[in-house]
């Protein structure tokens, strides 16, 4: 009996420690089942920022299981196969859980680990590596800087701390000796408003001898020509450093040395470094029929009556000399300037356009041009054949208008972006931006970003914008930013040679937190039309690569000048072909490739974004064949008929393309001068 009771209470006691193990193993699952979930919903990053940039950098690990979570049961794409598109997989997670897991994404990708060992061994690409790094630290204490200030003015009562360091006085002036050790360039704090002149005097200098063919048009057998011109332009500040400050209005007096072999005034503008109609003052009055800027011609007469250089003018001039009539002369006033002689220049910011007058007396009248506004007008650059003795300007804004959001957003409900929808969308379109592009971004919202492939969630459209180098611009961004929900706000404080560094936010936007076939990245002075570049992408084998834009075929890098490439950062004598930037289409396993790059710092950084965008292609077709389709409707320069994209739109062309296209039915530019 004892023999068979021991029997019966061994397998019970077996019993009790497989129940024990089975337990044991139902806690630990548990245990795995919230710890994962809880690295997701922690970190330092904020959850109301419109992107989590400056949380503390995820373990390896941590980022694999997002990918795995992120794909399903798919794995990421084998780049020497046929890649399954993220389009078609199915998100089991909510856009709002995708946004979160984007915004640590964000935090691992932007910080120290991204740019490598920067103390190690210098390779060909440390330089541009070195100075993305010292842009994020940058970025990261403005970024904080830019938390703690919020807090303090929440704390205030909801006001706004005043910008001490930059005051906006009714007056300023200079000396001459001043103005050259300031480099030639008079700062206007908060620009020009109606009514603001500015005087200048100066001293052209006697015509000297030029053999520079940028300047000097020489004839066969003339080795130089005298040469006695100077230029004056009303700048803007620059919106993204590297880049050139626009040309809000260009002066350039040619007293000699104009290929018209007369003394001229020429007029321009530049905006977006594309240069408009010149307006172009030759010595003759302006006609009657010719419009004229708040009633005052464009140009006034400096030329005698005989000597109007017309056939008519020589055949009545020859018969009268015949039958001996003579003819008087009608001269208003000489050429306004003169060599060795002083000039008093002011202009004057009127209604429709600026008024300059030389010794008091009206020489030409400038009409205002497209995508500026007075007080974008923050400095005075004079450089050429002058002396200057001193410069006055008056009547100038007291306060500075110029990147006060208020002036161009609408904060109105029906701007804001429409949320993230929890499938696939047919195209993702990635904006570049700068801070202070406050009327860009919403000219932009207002017009083609109101079609009904946005407003229905079937594309996203999203801006990048980096940090600006003011503390009052990246608060009225972040604040733009949280009410529009469609910026993304990239860590790095803005350069020129850094712009590529929100490409690659672009593809991993796309990649990670949207499930899309195709990735736009465009400019946010290009108009798109959303339809027409969709239909152009399908045009390839939904299951090949693909790369669509205005093509660049055997394009060599220039060696000298403002855009100069030195052999270190590109040894060979032609860049692979590459789409120009304002705007072009690549497909999603091509940005999976470069997400995966830029993850293992293989991911070569050029300072022209798109230019890397076609090494980044070019490397992934080693391994999967790439369609390139080319197409001139991706305008690069300005606007033409049937266009697929328009670049150097200004807002208000934006608004009237958009019109155009609701009204008639078809693209059509709208050339504003």
């Amino acid at each position: 009996m004892k023999r068979a009771k021991f029997e019966s209470v061994l397998p019970l006691s077996r019993l009790r420690m497989i129940q024990f193990s089975m337990g044991m193993l139902f806690l630990y699952l548990l245990f795995i089942s919230f710890e994962i979930p809880f690295v997701f919903t922690t970190g330092s990053g904020s959850e109301d920022s419109p992107m989590g940039l400056f949380t503390d950098a995820l373990p390896k690990h941590v980022l694999l299981g997002m990918e795995a979570e992120h794909l399903g049961a798919a794995s990421r794409p084998s780049w020497g196969s046929s890649v399954t598109s993220p389009h078609h997989l199915k998100f089991s997670r909510t856009p709002e859980r995708r946004m979160r897991e984007f915004k640590r994404l964000s935090g691992l990708f932007f910080n120290e680990s991204m740019f490598g060992d920067m103390d190690g061994p210098k390779d060909e690409f440390s330089v541009l590596d070195k100075r993305a790094k010292q842009a994020w630290v940058v970025g990261r204490k403005v970024w904080e800087e830019l938390e703690s200030a919020e807090t303090r003015t929440q704390q205030t009562n909801g006001k706004k701390p005043a910008n001490k360091s930059e005051s906006c006085p009714y007056s300023i002036s200079t000396s001459g000796s001043e103005f050259v050790k300031q480099s030639r360039v008079m700062v206007l704090p908060c620009g020009l408003t109606l009514g603001s002149h500015i005087t200048v005097i100066g001293e052209p200098h006697w015509a000297h001898p030029e053999n520079d063919p940028k300047i000097a048009l020489l004839k066969e057998g003339e080795e130089s020509l005298m040469v006695s011109q100077f230029m004056m332009e009303l700048q803007g500040l620059k919106a993204v450093d590297g880049e050139d400050p626009p040309r809000i209005m260009h002066f350039n007096p040619r007293l000699k040395g104009d290929w018209s072999g007369k003394p001229v005034i020429e007029m321009n503008t530049c905006y977006r470094m594309q240069w408009g109609s010149a307006l172009r003052c030759e010595g003759w009055k302006s006609r009657t029929d010719e419009e004229t800027v708040d009633g005052l011609v464009k140009c006034e007469k400096w030329i005698r009556d005989d000597d109007n250089r017309s056939e008519e003018s020589k055949a009545a001039w020859w018969l009268n000399r015949l039958i001996g009539r003579t003819k008087k002369v009608a001269f208003d006033w000489p050429y306004p300037f003169s060599e060795g002689k002083l000039f008093v220049l002011t202009i004057h910011a009127g209604l429709e356009g600026y008024h300059i007058n030389v010794d008091g007396r009206h020489v030409t009248s400038f009409p205002y041009r497209t995508g500026f506004a007075l007080e974008d007008a923050t400095g005075l650059f004079l450089t050429g054949n002058v002396d200057v003795h001193s410069i006055f300007a008056a009547s100038l804004p007291m306060s500075h208008p110029s990147f006060a959001p208020q002036k161009h957003l609408e904060m109105s409900s029906k701007w804001r972006a429409p949320p993230l929808p929890d499938g696939h969308v047919e195209l993702f379109i990635g904006i570049l931006s700068a801070g202070n592009h406050f009327a860009e971004r919403m000219a932009v919202r207002k017009s083609w970003m109101q079609h009904k492939l946005i407003t229905s969630s079937k594309v996203v459209a999203r801006f990048f914008v980096a940090l600006h180098g003011r503390k009052d611009i990246n608060l009225d961004l972040k604040k733009e930013a949280e009410y529009f929900g469609d910026i993304v706000i990239v860590p790095y404080m803005d350069t020129y040679d850094l712009v590529v560094l929100k490409t690659v936010a672009i593809c991993e936007y796309g990649v990670h937190t949207v499930a899309t076939e195709y990735i736009m990245k465009c400019d946010d002075d290009t108009f798109v039309r959303v339809d027409a570049v969709i239909k152009e992408a399908k045009k390839v084998h939904e299951n090949k690569s693909l790369y669509v834009g205005n093509m660049n075929y055997y394009h060599k890098p220039l060696r000298y000048g403002k855009w100069a490439v030195t052999y270190e950062e590109w040894p060979e004598e032609e860049y692979p072909p590459y789409a120009n930037g304002p705007g072009y289409i690549v497909s999603s396993d091509i940005a999976w490739f470069i997400v995966a790059e830029f993850e293992k710092h293989k991911l070569r950084l050029f300072k022209m974004e798109d230019v890397s965008m076609g090494m980044w292609v070019e490397k992934f077709s080693s391994s999967k064949p790439v369609e390139y389709v080319h197409s001139l409707k991706f305008c690069q320069f300005g606007c033409i008929e049937d266009y697929y994209t328009a670049h150097y739109q200004s807002p208000r062309q934006m608004i009237c393309m958009w019109n155009k296209l609701q009204t008639q039915g078809k693209p059509q530019c709208c050339n504003m001068r």
